[in-house]
């Protein structure tokens, strides 16, 4: 045949990216190497017709965004309490001019890439699995990760696994309660509760300003974007840590399944603060489907039951 477009998934890497595409255009690129965020974080990524399911700030500058948060980039990964380290902000989210700049900036992590173990691509799906370290500002090493992105098109929706295994690998490490914790999407602007015309449901019916703080197995959010209804639904697996997580949705468009902050999120609630005991592990499990329409349209609650009815080891 002499279609120019590979058909189905591909992938590539370059020095500091992974870029995976669908029949020849973009879903997404990893960057993995980005000296201002610290971390990895999937930006932009596409939905399944095309149109960005993520804010472009601050890796580009776009009209009629927000500007808030420049530590909010795409998909990612961060909490603000590995040890006494924040590896949530970035050296950009604060400015402080009256001598406290400098202990902010000690006191901000990085999420280090290690290595990728897997960089693969067949028709049906792309997959990347790579290794991190926690450091603090003067490098040590708190702890480690090993997370999978599973990518695969099915019904016209992109789909996402995101697992992620905390490992202590130098030592015991606490991982305090922290509002600002977990696996986080940064929605558009448009599809935002406060700045757009957005709604949030959850999956025990709560909705838009209601679902924040609440446990669910799943939360959707829904806007438009661009001229069509999307969505990204969100989904905990019954195998993942503390499930069902609790939600750190907020109306202005952070989208963060957060187990790790119960007490942050919910006054009433026992604090979550742990010891990660050396050589142990805690692992996150979540799926993240872009869709059109609202969760009824796109069939979500039928979509759990059946990501929930899967295996925990098939990662």
């Amino acid at each position: 045949p002499s279609h120019v477009a590979a058909e189905g998934f591909t992938i590539s890497c370059e020095a500091a990216k992974v870029t995976i595409n669908y029949d020849g255009k973009l879903v997404t690129h990893e960057l993995f190497r980005d000296d201002a965020a610290q971390k990895p974080y999937c930006w932009p990524v596409s939905g399944p017709t095309g149109k960005p399911l993520t804010r472009a700030f601050p890796m580009k500058t776009v009209d009629g965004e927000q500007h808030d948060h420049p530590h909010h980039r795409g998909i990612w990964f961060g909490h603000q309490g590995v040890a006494g380290t924040d590896t949530w902000l970035e050296a950009a989210s604060k400015n402080y001019e009256d001598g406290r700049q400098k202990a902010f900036l000690q006191s901000l992590g990085s999420t280090a890439h290690i290595a990728f173990s897997e960089i693969s691509a067949a028709h049906n799906q792309a997959v990347i699995r790579s290794s991190n370290e926690y450091l603090d500002s003067s490098g040590i090493q708190l702890m480690a990760d090993e997370r999978s992105m599973i990518f695969q098109m099915s019904d016209g929706n992109l789909i996402l696994d995101f697992n992620i295994t905390l490992l202590a690998k130098s030592g015991d490490v606490e991982l305090e309660d922290k509002k600002d914790a977990g696996l986080n999407v940064r929605v558009p602007t448009s599809m935002s509760l406060k700045d757009g015309k957005g709604h949030i449901i959850n999956s025990v019916g709560d909705r838009d300003g209601d679902t924040w703080s609440k446990s669910a197995a799943w939360v959707d959010y829904h806007g438009p974007v661009q001229g069509e209804h999307l969505g990204i639904a969100f989904l905990n697996h019954p195998s993942s840590f503390r499930y069902p997580t609790r939600w750190h949705v907020r109306d202005y468009g952070l989208f963060t399944a957060n187990p790790f902050g119960p007490k942050s999120l919910d006054n009433t609630a026992e604090s979550g603060t742990f010891t990660l005991k050396n050589g142990e592990s805690v692992h996150l499990r979540h799926r993240i489907i872009i869709h059109k329409g609202d969760d009824k349209a796109a069939g979500i609650a039928e979509s759990y039951r059946a990501y929930a009815a899967t295996d925990a080891n098939n990662r």
